[in-house]
């Protein structure tokens, strides 16, 4: 793979990833398994390690779970909920081993105690103790945002209301997982079809992660109070004191506060012993009370955990030991095609229900024409399914591959509005081009541009958006802030009072000066995320700015030699756009939208109905915030990566070299080139017994 092949790849990735994220984490209606979820994640860590200058800033490394879009309150984390790493073979978790004794600069044969533990297929949720009292509960959400369920979380018997014992801080955040026991899970579905006046049409959940996510996010406390949830901690958030000083220590005090806590928990410090609890625990699975989809290790010292840190999203001292995935065998009926917000064409496959692991499941991404040809599967081929979770699963083997038949024909047209797809050079996905002529783009894009990660519109739901484009209101974003002409006509709709009209167009109002970051990643251009439109706007400041960095491009494109290389070619333009981790992908995409009329009269209308502030970023006070640091010499007190992730929580970037952009440079012993350049440049070097000073001096 060169190297506009790994940066269209890792932009895919970056997308699908965020959709199954939404999916899971927010919309409880996964789309894939675990196991090929993982499989991205996999596939795109291969990617950037192979290509690190590629590295995009909307990378799933980056993200945590996803934003909440429910009706419930939002409450910001005093400590964020991170994610974890996974590993699949018995290497993997060695080399997890490996990496910590690396970054605490241990030897290779240093003994690193672990804490192992189920991890419970639940939804996380934080409960803050203030004096012992339960005061609030959220769960994950984005990791820095969650949603208020203390009125719920209120009625689970196993969550005390108030915490008893000894030595409980002021203030405690326990971590956990709420969860749906299968016994009870079964038992409630039955209820719900007992109760039921149509029982062709009773709610049923699908899983018990499902049914616990679902029971839980009730606007309506009694009907989280009517179903059987349960709680079991695995961490803590933020707090005023530790009472341990060990993972270990630190679980057994919240058990002794009143809170459930694993009964399979163990502290292990050899890898042998470690994996064999794995086996014990895989073996047990089927017999548990509840799902599990691994085993859960941390590093059991608290200071280590202190000194790792983390990654974007994931704690560097933790890592989560995954099972194979489950399989069985059924019929593949059909071939559906679906059409996407970006115009993304993606078979679904339609199954014969089948029961994986527990849960009946009758659909299946097939995820392209390239994935479709590989399996050679056709409607009426008998299919191996595999599921990892409670989600629908993937096909990973054709029974009837050498089935005497013709093969699938996968139509390079848009289903819904007849127009041509095509596929892109280096590109597996076949698109639209009907772009906001085609139905199901329109939607999409419309839908994208007021929901809550974008301009977030309150009240201007799918609904309303379908029942304007049926009137003929909107086609486009500018659209929206024209509706108040239909106000007279929309009063008296099904479903609209002349109050509830009066706060769509206020809501509506209130968006008149949005903020850019949002406003750019609402419109929809591909490569361009909500992270990748901050970073543009922490540049450019302006939208008018970014429309003339397209532009540049443009002419840059336009007047590159012939015969130049791509990737000479795509180096240019990510030099000129300047921004860390905005590459050539999202230079082009910007230049390809801007050059299209269309795009460029939906623009201009677009900003003749709102005025964007410019982009102002605040940053925390900081000896080095916003500086480029550079490491050079042997650091005696700890690891390079250590050093590195210091400057990166001071709100820093450690650069690899030297150059006249550096601000500052860390010098240990046996520094050489490095600190001879700064010498030269006049640069300010310090030794790392003065970096402490500067760590300790920021808290």
């Amino acid at each position: 793979m060169n190297e506009a092949e790994a940066a269209n790849r890792l932009m895919r990735l970056a997308r699908e990833v965020a959709r199954h994220n939404r999916l899971y984490h927010d919309q409880d209606q996964p789309e894939i398994t675990d196991a090929a979820y993982d499989a991205l994640i996999a596939e795109n860590n291969a990617l950037e390690a192979a290509f690190p200058h590629l590295v995009r800033a909307d990378s799933p490394n980056a993200q945590v779970g996803a934003a909440p879009t429910s009706a419930l309150k939002k409450i910001p984390h005093a400590a964020r909920m991170m994610s974890l790493d996974n590993g699949f073979a018995d290497e993997d978790i060695a080399e997890f081993l490996a990496r910590v004794r690396r970054f605490l600069a241990l030897p290779d044969d240093a003994p690193v105690a672990l804490t192992a533990e189920p991890k419970i297929d639940g939804l996380s949720c934080s409960l803050r103790y203030e004096k012992g009292e339960l005061v609030l509960a959220a769960t994950r959400g984005d990791g820095a945002t969650g949603e208020d369920v203390t009125a719920n979380v209120r009625t689970i018997a196993d969550i005390p209301q108030r915490l008893t014992g000894d030595a409980i801080p002021d203030l405690f955040e326990v971590r956990g997982e709420v969860y749906m026991a299968k016994a009870d899970f079964t038992a409630l579905n039955a209820r719900l079809l007992a109760e039921a006046d149509e029982p062709d049409k009773a709610r049923q959940f699908a899983n018990p992660r499902n049914a616990a996510a679902g029971s839980l996010r009730q606007k309506d406390a009694s009907v989280t109070a009517s179903r059987p949830l349960r709680f079991l901690a695995h961490g803590w958030g933020a707090h005023s004191a530790l009472p341990a000083d060990t993972q270990l220590g630190l679980m057994q005090a919240i058990a002794a506060w009143g809170l459930p806590v694993s009964d399979r928990l163990l502290r292990v410090d050899i890898l042998e012993t470690l994996l064999a609890h794995y086996r014990s625990i895989e073996r047990a699975r089927a017999d548990l009370p509840f799902d599990i989809d691994g085993v859960v290790y941390k590093v059991d010292r608290l200071d280590w955990q202190q000194r790792l840190g983390f990654v974007a999203k994931a704690p560097r001292w933790a890592i989560a030991h995954k099972f194979p995935a489950e399989r069985a065998q059924t019929t593949l009926e059909a071939i559906d095609i679906q059409v996407g917000r970006t115009g993304k064409l993606t078979p679904v496959g339609r199954l014969t229900p089948v029961t994986v692991g527990g849960v009946v499941v009758s659909n299946v991404t097939l995820h392209n024409a390239d994935e479709i040809a590989r399996l050679g599967v056709r409607p009426g081929d008998r299919v191996v399914v595999q599921r990892a979770g409670d989600v629908i699963p993937q096909v990973v083997d054709n029974l009837d591959r050498d089935k005497p038949g013709a093969p699938y024909i996968f139509k390079p047209e848009c289903p819904i509005c007849q127009s041509e797809a095509v596929r892109e050079e280096g590109e597996v996905d076949y698109r639209c081009t009907g772009g906001l002529i085609c139905p199901a783009q329109r939607f999409e894009r419309l839908r994208h541009f007021v929901s809550r990660v974008a301009l977030d519109i309150e009240g201007l739901g799918e609904k309303s958006i379908q029942e304007f484009l049926d009137l003929g209101w909107i086609t486009e974003p500018a659209d929206i802030f024209r509706l108040k002409r239909h106000r007279s006509d929309l009063i008296g709709r099904e479903g609209w009072k002349e109050k509830s009209v009066d706060n769509l167009l206020a809501a509506i109002e209130a968006k008149r000066a949005p903020d850019a970051a949002r406003l750019l990643f609402g419109l929809g251009i591909r490569h361009v995320g909500a992270v990748t439109a901050r970073d543009l706007l922490k540049r450019y400041t302006r939208l008018s700015a970014v429309r003339a960095l397209a532009q540049e491009i443009i002419a840059l494109r336009d007047a590159a030699p012939e015969g130049e290389t791509q990737a000479k070619r795509d180096k240019v333009i990510a030099d000129h756009i300047g921004v860390e981790n905005v590459g050539a992908a999202v230079g082009h995409a910007l230049a390809d939208f801007f050059h299209e009329p269309h795009n460029v009269a939906a623009w201009d209308d677009l900003l003749s109905e709102v005025s964007p502030p410019d982009y102002i970023v605040e940053t925390t006070a900081s000896a080095v915030t916003g500086k480029i640091v550079v490491f050079t010499g042997k650091l005696e007190t700890m690891s390079r990566d250590e050093a590195k992730a210091q400057a990166e929580r001071l709100g820093a970037k450690a650069a690899g070299s030297v150059s006249a952009k550096t601000d500052l440079v860390v010098a240990g012993p046996g520094a050489g080139s490095k600190l001879k350049q700064a010498a030269a440049l006049g640069i300010t070097v310090i030794s790392e017994e003065e970096w402490a000073e500067i760590v300790r001096a920021a808290g």
